[in-house]
């Protein structure tokens, strides 16, 4: 089986990054299954919310799988509650494209912030400690980013576009799913593959 997903994303980590954490929970729970990850759009996050800006992208998105897929967007929640931003955002694509399965994850703060929350499984990678470890309220923390500078060796510095799809690579998925909003995003990754699922094999009855 070969599954087409669209991404709709914020920062030039993501671009690359999204795609590594789809295949990745992907391989772990359905290896038979070919995930293609089409190149994600970039959209910044206050253009996003705008009306009709994010209905524009979803169109986009859909072309990009030849509407036939599924269309995965996340975004920061830069202070907003995930709670309140994700479901208004996800009400909003579902009546731009109903026809598609459609997720949209808020990472609270920062995407980053899900490294912060498996940052054991994290040591000695990527120039990072051998001793970090998590802080007690890692979505707490404003500046992921920062911390992860703070705690890497020789002088280096977190980089997005470098270091972030790395990462996703590299950090333990179940340890991170103790913060609420990598929870859903993982469960929602799970949903679109399982909806494919549905999709296909009804296709082939």
């Amino acid at each position: 089986m070969t599954f087409k997903i669209g991404c709709i994303v914020e920062g030039d980590g993501e671009v690359k990054a999204v795609p590594v954490l789809i295949r990745r929970i992907a391989w772990n729970l359905y290896p038979e299954i070919t995930i293609i990850v089409e190149t994600p759009i970039r959209a910044p996050r206050y253009q996003v919310v705008k009306d009709g800006e994010l209905e524009s992208r979803i169109e986009l998105a859909a072309q990009k799988i030849g509407g036939q897929g599924a269309i995965f967007i996340i975004l920061d929640s830069e202070g907003d509650c995930p709670a309140h931003l994700g479901p208004a955002l996800l009400q909003r694509a579902l009546q731009t494209r109903n026809d598609i399965p459609i997720a949209v994850v808020i990472a609270k703060n920062e995407f980053e912030g899900w490294f912060l929350a498996a940052a054991e499984s994290l040591r000695g990678k990527r120039g990072l400690k051998d001793d970090i470890t998590s802080p007690n309220n890692p979505e707490g923390i404003r500046d992921a980013k920062g911390w992860l500078s703070k705690r890497m060796e020789d002088s280096r510095t977190y980089r997005e576009t470098r270091d972030q799809p790395a990462l996703t690579q590299l950090f333990d998925l179940e340890k991170a799913r103790q913060t609420d909003s990598f929870d859903k995003c993982y469960r929602d990754i799970v949903r679109l593959l399982e909806e494919l699922q549905k999709v296909n094999d009804s296709t082939n009855e």
